[in-house]
């Protein structure tokens, strides 16, 4: 049954989203008293239609506080949540080499929160694809296939080929969500070669450059790729700034839009389902 949203055109999708890439920092909660507290970013959520949410905050008490609060389920939001790596913004520079930061994930592993046991390891950020061979981000990557957490990395190309070296299946087994698929804006060509390589790797396309072209449209070596891989693409909203929760209903409206262009199927797919899939969610 197609979701009722604010704003949507005829042509759009008009189902639910799962939103895969969403931060709950703590420039937007601040305790109870920042500019963004639960209600408003519940809030956010449901006029949009988003059902489900990747939550991974920094530090890890926003997410936290998502999966524990009654107004998320009121909201109808299933969360699942990420352990973060940042506990500060000082550690996306060294997080891959401090052994701290690995302590801190064992730690957060064996709490678990008020919806279930953490999915997934990240977002992390690797600034140069070498760092991807760090001791940590090296155990990190082994232990997220040993205990079949997803990963959510903020990385370029290159070290999508390191960091999949670095799990005992070689990047056959783990799943790995791309960040913006590529921030940096790897050729088309290159993510082609990377989702044939990689049975598990997924692509969140928030900030993605080159995916719309004039008028929000589809760019078309875009819309070509998502045809040819539909079960391997997600949408995320990457409120990683106060200003990206201002941003969300465009953001979301945006996704609609372009979702339109597609069929129905793939539509469902990128919109909902490949994450339902990914963690075993019911359509809601």
């Amino acid at each position: 049954m197609a979701l009722a949203f604010t704003g949507a055109a005829a042509a759009d999708y008009a189902g639910p989203i799962f939103d895969a890439h969403l931060h709950y920092n703590e420039e937007a909660f601040n305790g109870s008293e920042g500019p963004h507290p639960l209600p408003d970013v519940l809030a956010r959520m449901q006029r949009n239609g988003v059902r489900a949410i990747v939550a991974n905050s920094r530090p890890n008490e926003g997410t936290k506080s998502l999966a524990q609060a009654p107004q998320t389920r009121q909201a109808g939001v299933a969360v699942v949540p990420f352990v973060r790596l940042y506990r500060t913004r000082a550690d996306y520079s060294n997080w891959f080499r401090d052994e701290s930061i690995y302590d801190m994930v064992l730690a957060e592993l064996a709490r678990g929160t008020a919806a279930g046991p953490y999915r997934g390891l990240g977002e992390f950020h690797l600034y140069e694809s070498a760092n991807a061979n760090g001791p940590v981000a090296r155990k990190l990557m082994a232990l997220a296939e040993e205990r079949e957490l997803a990963v959510l990395a903020h990385v370029d190309d290159a070290a999508i080929d390191l960091l999949m070296a670095n799990t005992p299946s070689r990047g056959a087994k783990v799943r790995l969500i791309w960040a913006h698929t590529g921030i940096g804006g790897a050729p088309v060509g290159r993510v082609d070669k990377l989702l044939a390589k990689y049975p598990r790797l997924m692509g969140e396309l928030s900030y993605r450059p080159g995916l719309t072209c004039e008028g929000g449209k589809l760019c078309p070596e875009w819309r070509q790729l998502l045809l040819k891989y539909p079960t391997r693409f997600l949408l995320g909203s990457d409120t990683w700034v106060n200003q990206r929760w201002l941003q969300y209903d465009d953001t979301m409206k945006g996704y609609r839009s372009w979702l339109g262009e597609l069929p129905a199927e793939v539509q469902r797919r990128i919109a909902w389902e490949n994450g339902a899939s990914l963690f075993g969610l019911t359509r809601p």
